[in-house]
């Protein structure tokens, strides 16, 4: 139980890490609020940070086609292949058309999370990717957000505006997943813990 919990913490740390990073980059010099007016983003670095993502985005939706037990989870996960596939595919060729390099894999942030799920199964897998799942598309979200209001080269800033809202519809999609696998995340694991300091304060 305790090995369970630990996978599971750590794949909800490392979306979160990541989740900071490519937020960070995506939005550098972000001014306090009241203050004006907000400072442009990199171009560059917003296509790296979209590649990678996208990547990793069809990394985790592959274990989820394969692993989820949840078919709502295994739909998503078959629609998230389909539609990054697509944008992934068009950020290439507009990548190309500007001669800006963009990574080949996932940051090794979000390859430990795909790894950590890989490891799990059942109801604790549709738990906790419906999580990461959630955590990543906050994330694109915010990311593309960035670029579509800020973004200085007007092709990338008009492609981060078309994938926007098909962003926030998949977030739409998982956050009631995601808040449901939450609310019936079982109380059990501290039981058994509480039980397993009982027994060995007995010994």
């Amino acid at each position: 139980m305790i090995a369970r919990s630990l996978i599971m913490a750590a794949v909800a740390a490392a979306l979160a890490a990541s989740t900071g990073l490519a937020q960070q980059a995506a939005a550098p010099n972000t001014p306090a609020r009241g203050t004006a007016p907000k400072a442009a983003v990199s171009d560059t670095l917003f296509a790296a940070a979209a590649a990678s993502g996208g990547l990793a985005e069809l990394s985790i939706s592959q274990l989820g086609v394969q692993k989820a037990t949840d078919d709502e989870l295994k739909r998503f996960s078959q629609q998230m292949i389909d539609d990054h596939t697509r944008m992934n595919r068009e950020l290439m060729d507009l990548a190309a058309r500007k001669q800006i390099a963009l990574p080949r894999q996932a940051d090794v942030r979000a390859q430990f999370c795909a790894q950590s799920l890989a490891g799990l199964s059942g109801e604790d897998f549709n738990r906790c990717y419906a999580k990461a799942q959630c955590l990543a598309h906050m994330d694109a979200v915010a990311t593309f957000e960035a670029e579509a209001e800020r973004g200085q080269d007007p092709d990338v800033k008009a492609l981060a505006a078309r994938a926007l809202p098909r962003i926030k519809d998949h977030l739409k999609m998982i956050k009631p997943i995601a808040d449901r696998y939450e609310k019936e995340k079982p109380s059990t694991e501290g039981a058994a813990s509480e039980k397993q300091g009982s027994e060995k304060r007995d010994r």
